[in-house]
C-alpha cells in the first residue's frame, strides 16, 4: 500500500495527514473549517485516496495559518506515499462541469511545484471560509506535493459550485496521476529517470 503520514507541529497549528494512495476514497476530515473539510472530503472521494486529516489552528486569529498548513502537510503525505513514483501515470486532466460551472484542471506530478490560477470568487466567504484562501489551498499543495497544477475556471456564477467543480477536478486529475500502470513495470515516467530536479 503506497501510504503517507505526516505530524506537523507548530505555535500556530497541530497536524496529523494521513493518506493511502491506493484507498477507496474514505476520509475523516476536521480542520475547524466547515467548508475546508467538505472541500478536502470531495478530493477523497473522488480521487478514491483515502485521506484523514486532524488540524487544531489559530482561528482564534484568522484563518490562514489552518488552510495553509493543512495543504502542506497533505503535500508533504502525498509525496511520502508517492516515494519515487515509479509507474504512475504522472499527467492528469479533466473538465468538471458542476451545473452552470465548468471548470478545468491539468497536473503534472512533475517533482517541480508551479501553479496557474484563472479562477476567481465574487464572494468574501463561503461559509466561514475566507474565499481568498483558496488559490493559496492549491498553492501550498503543488509546492509541498511537487505539482505543475493549472487550474481554469471556464464560466460560473456560483461561488460553491464554482469552489466544488474545482476540488472535484482536482481530484479526479490527481486519481488518474497517481493510478500505477502495469506496463511500466514501475519505471519513473521520466526519460531523465527521475522526477524534479
Amino acid at each position: 500500500m503506497r501510504t503517507g503520514r505526516i505530524e506537523r507541529k507548530t505555535a500556530e497549528t497541530a497536524i496529523v495527514v494521513e493518506v493511502n494512495l491506493d484507498g477507496t476514497g474514505s476520509y475523516d476530515v476536521t480542520t475547524g473549517i466547515g467548508f475546508l473539510d467538505h472541500m478536502v472530503e470531495q478530493f477523497s472521494k473522488h480521487s478514491l485516496i483515502d485521506v484523514t486529516m486532524k488540524v487544531q489552528g489559530d482561528l482564534h486569529v484568522d484563518q490562514h495559518h489552518t488552510t495553509e498548513d493543512s495543504a502542506l502537510a497533505l503535500g508533504q503525505a502525498l509525496t511520502e506515499a508517492l516515494g519515487d513514483k515509479g509507474g504512475i501515470g504522472r499527467y492528469g486532466a479533466t473538465y468538471s462541469p458542476m451545473d452552470e460551472t465548468l471548470a478545468r484542471v491539468a497536473l503534472d506530478i512533475s517533482g517541480r511545484p508551479y501553479l496557474v490560477w484563472k479562477a476567481g470568487f465574487t464572494q468574501e466567504k463561503l461559509g466561514e471560509w475566507d474565499t481568498e484562501l483558496i488559490e493559496h489551498w492549491f498553492q501550498s499543495v503543488a509546492q509541498t506535493a511537487g505539482i505543475t497544477l493549472h487550474v481554469e475556471l471556464l464560466y460560473g456564477t456560483n461561488n460553491h459550485h464554482i469552489c466544488e467543480a474545482i476540488y472535484k477536478g482536482f481530484a479526479r486529475a490527481m486519481g488518474v496521476a497517481v493510478e500505477q500502470d502495469p506496463r511500466k513495470g514501475g519505471a519513473i515516467p521520466s526519460t531523465k529517470g527521475q522526477l524534479g530536479g
